[in-house]
């Protein structure tokens, strides 16, 4: 392997406290880099202010300093250690935008550091919004119409020239913090100003609107040897205009053919050739499926939120990848039971996986349950299934909200047809249970994409379930003929769900299908850069894929969840060290979780891991 040499010290930065728009996503990055650092026999110094993540367990590195992530605190920690290099693109946007500092405060060039993962300069194109449209014109890679603004008065200005709707993207932020899409000059006002004060550069991009076109994202990693390849091809369900983190969205893309993605893969890998990231870069298109033109919205030169769920989406441990990566090592030198080595990895897989956020608009009063360019989720579920109609039911069971499918939620199906419709005009957080109820009153599928751009294959899905669930209601008070149970069940209908609508135990539904030898199988999926390790989903679609030990002494620990206010990272910490401690003792460990954010659904935290949904049914049949 050929890995660097001249370093033997490395700093990492980790994302310091979480805020909505970052969260325990970057602690598993982080806790990755460390390890595979580590592994390599480099010395890691980390710097973080969170106490509740794993990245800050004394054992994660050999020095851990738990300090402000300013400049003049990380100087001291430099000064102290002289690393011989600076690895800041795994920690977040905390871990660039500090990096940036210390490089223009003089500090990177006083203390002889070597910044490796990302180059400064590379920081400047892909955050500035200056720096990245120059880059892009560079490439003749085309971006929505923009232009940037250092004031309020200069934003009014171009916002009349592109003609409102438009939407304001602040430098250097993360999540959309400080920006969204405002209507008038009222609005302008107000968004850009928190804008420029968010902006670490005080730095808007005012931007041409592209609203309800495709939005479509890919996790591409390279080498030092310019080797590139494509770990993952997400397709957002919710079009522009919501963020990507409150936008659900499903791996592989189901409805872009292969000519829209070949051509997004080129673009992407030109553009993250130039911007010169070794390890992984997410890269984020809009997509007109009307004209066929591509824009390049933004790139993210470091881990993100998508990189955690395309990481767990495809078994391909992004993080932990970059960080070897950025230590010298090439594709080719990394070796995968799977594909010999990972420079011959392709995204494959017979099974799709669907994310969906989870919000917390209850705990806030009086904020309007509204979705914008500004990300509101406060946490995440992902789900694995053979079907979408599976994968997306799993989802919504997932959400620990006490739904267990898209129906009666709130008063939603008391309400006339228009008045869904009415609803459906703001995108939400509850939009699609609105849009389930709207289509159960006679929506057409052509009134709800109207409305909502949400594309018709995925609108179609939704009323399939729909119509099934009013055969399924024909039989209210007893339970449903086998072969409609059956089908229920293959298309992602919970026991509980159907108990509710039926109005029986939820054990009979349960009852009447073992005994129609209707169980959950399970298949796994491969970890990348291993040779065999794998980590586990079910569904009522395949054949048993999973051994299991007899003989030892199990215990199942089952995880937090998906982050919510009043919940989040501590959980994840407390799992991960049940796991380790249970391990120690001998028992063999089995985590039960659904958030592809945390270290807890890393594959090597417990001996077993099931990617599952966190109710009765799921965990009974484990």
């Amino acid at each position: 392997m050929a890995q660097r040499k001249d370093i033997h010290k490395v700093l990492i930065i980790g994302s310091g406290p979480i805020v909505i728009g970052q969260a325990c996503e970057f602690d598993y990055s982080g806790t990755q880099a460390c390890k595979a650092l580590r592994s390599l026999g480099y010395e890691i110094v980390l710097v973080n202010s969170n106490p509740a993540t794993i990245m800050t367990d004394p054992e994660m590195a050999d020095v851990t300093y738990v300090e402000p992530l300013n400049v003049q605190r990380v100087e001291e920690i430099i000064e102290k250690e002289r690393p011989d290099a600076l690895l800041p693109n795994l920690g977040g946007q905390s871990g660039l935008n500090l990096c940036s500092e210390l490089y223009k405060a003089g500090i990177i060039d006083k203390y002889n550091i070597e910044v490796i993962g990302v180059q400064v300069d590379a920081i400047e194109r892909g955050e500035d919004r200056v720096e990245f449209k120059k880059t892009m014109d560079s490439l003749g890679i085309e971006m929505a119409r923009s232009r940037v603004a250092y004031s309020v008065e200069e934003a009014l200005s171009i916002a009349d020239e592109l003609g409102y709707p438009v939407v304001l993207r602040p430098a250097y932020t993360m999540g959309g913090a400080g920006g969204g899409l405002v209507y008038n000059k009222e609005e302008l006002q107000t968004v850009c100003a928190r804008g420029l004060q968010a902006s670490l550069v005080h730095q808007v991009l005012v931007e041409e609107s592209v609203m309800g076109w495709e939005e479509l994202e890919l996790e591409v990693v390279r080498d030092k040897d310019n080797n590139m390849i494509t770990v993952c091809f997400i397709e957002n369900v919710d079009p522009m205009g919501v963020h990507t983190g409150d936008s659900f969205c499903t791996a592989p893309m189901l409805t872009i053919s292969e000519e829209v993605q070949k051509r997004l893969q080129e673009q992407a890998y030109r553009i993250v050739e130039h911007i010169g990231v070794i390890g992984g870069t997410n890269v984020q298109f809009a997509h007109d499926p009307k004209s066929d033109r591509i824009i390049v919205i933004e790139i993210n030169p470091r881990t993100s939120r998508s990189s955690a769920l395309a990481s767990k989406a495809t078994g391909f441990p992004i993080a932990l990848v970059s960080a070897k990566l950025a230590a010298g090592l090439s594709l080719s030198d990394i070796p995968c039971g799977k594909y010999g080595t990972l420079d011959k990895y392709k995204p494959e897989g017979d099974y799709i996986v669907v994310k969906f956020a989870r919000w917390a608009f209850e705990k806030f009063k009086g904020v309007e349950d509204r979705l914008g360019t500004q990300m509101r989720a406060v946490g995440e579920v992902m789900s694995i299934g053979k079907t979408y109609k599976e994968a997306f039911q799993k989802a919504i069971r997932s959400l620990e909200k006490g739904r267990f499918g898209l129906g009666y939620v709130k008063n939603f199906h008391e309400l006339s047809k228009e008045e869904l419709l009415k609803l459906l005009v703001t995108p939400s957080s509850e939009r699609h249970f609105v849009m389930y109820e709207a289509l159960r009153k006679g929506a057409t599928v052509d009134e709800v994409y109207e409305l909502t751009h949400v594309k018709k294959y995925f609108i179609e899905q939704m009323k399939e379930l729909v119509e099934e669930e009013e055969e399924i209601l024909k039989h209210k008070g007893t339970l449903p003929p086998d072969e409609l149970l059956i089908k229920a069940k293959k298309d992602g209908f919970a026991d509980e769900y159907l108990a509710q609508i039926l109005e029986i135990p939820e054990k009979d539904i349960r009852n009447k299908r073992q005994a129609l030898d209707v169980t959950e199988k399970w298949d796994r999926v491969h970890v990348c850069g291993t040779q065999d390790s794998a980590y586990y989903y079910s569904t009522y679609n395949g054949e048993d894929n999973d051994h299991v030990n007899p003989d030892t002494k199990k215990i199942m620990i089952l995880g937090g969840g998906p982050n919510r206010i009043g919940q989040g990272i501590e959980f994840d910490y407390c799992c991960v060290h049940a796991a380790q401690s249970l391990k120690k003792l001998g028992f063999e460990t089995i985590i039960v979780n659904c958030n592809p954010e945390t270290v807890s659904t890393d594959y090597d935290t417990s001996d077993k891991l099931y990617f599952e949904p966190l109710t009765l049914e799921d965990v009974l049949s484990i």
